[in-house]
């Protein structure tokens, strides 16, 4: 078994697979001064025929360590994973099925989008009850490819959080 630390979720070191998604940096205040607009923090991406949907998953959660054999990616547009609860979860990411996997664990108050082509672990929350809100394309034909490793992987806790 092939085994991989997870580490903390950083928007430096999730950037070549997509984008962090949560309330830090740069703001502008709206409504009267009540709320803080952390504006655009995604680039979505559904292709020429496709358009963004929402949808609600509701996944069974796991914890670590976790064993994983399957990677998938989306060829045709973004996927964004908005927790609907504050509780972390974990993200597997490769470049492609040949390059070895990268494991983050959110803090609680992330979500990500995963650019279109990103290759990724099944949603994985760490905790109950595994509520998200998805946006993803909706439009014509598959926009999935799945990848079986030979051998699992195994994401083990990061070890500064032990």
């Amino acid at each position: 078994m092939q085994i991989i630390h997870s580490e903390p979720l950083t928007a430096e070191a999730f950037a070549p697979f997509g984008d962090v998604l949560d309330a830090t940096g740069e703001f502008r205040l709206i409504n009267a001064g009540l709320c803080q607009r952390h504006h655009d923090r995604a680039h979505l991406d559904f292709g020429p025929d496709g358009r963004a949907g929402i949808s609600i998953f509701q996944a069974t959660p796991r914890a670590l360590p976790y064993d994983f054999d399957l990677i998938e990616c989306h060829p045709d547009g973004s996927q964004a994973f908005l927790p609907m609860t504050a509780r972390p979860f974990l993200v597997i990411v490769s470049r492609d099925p040949q390059a070895e996997p990268r494991a983050f664990v959110t803090n609680g108050a992330q979500g990500i989008n995963l650019h279109r082509g990103t290759w990724h672990g099944v949603l994985t929350p760490l905790h109950a009850p595994g509520l998200f809100a998805v946006v993803d394309r909706i439009g014509p034909g598959s926009n999935l490819q799945e990848h079986r490793y030979a051998a699992p992987w195994k994401v083990l806790a990061d070890p500064s959080q032990i």
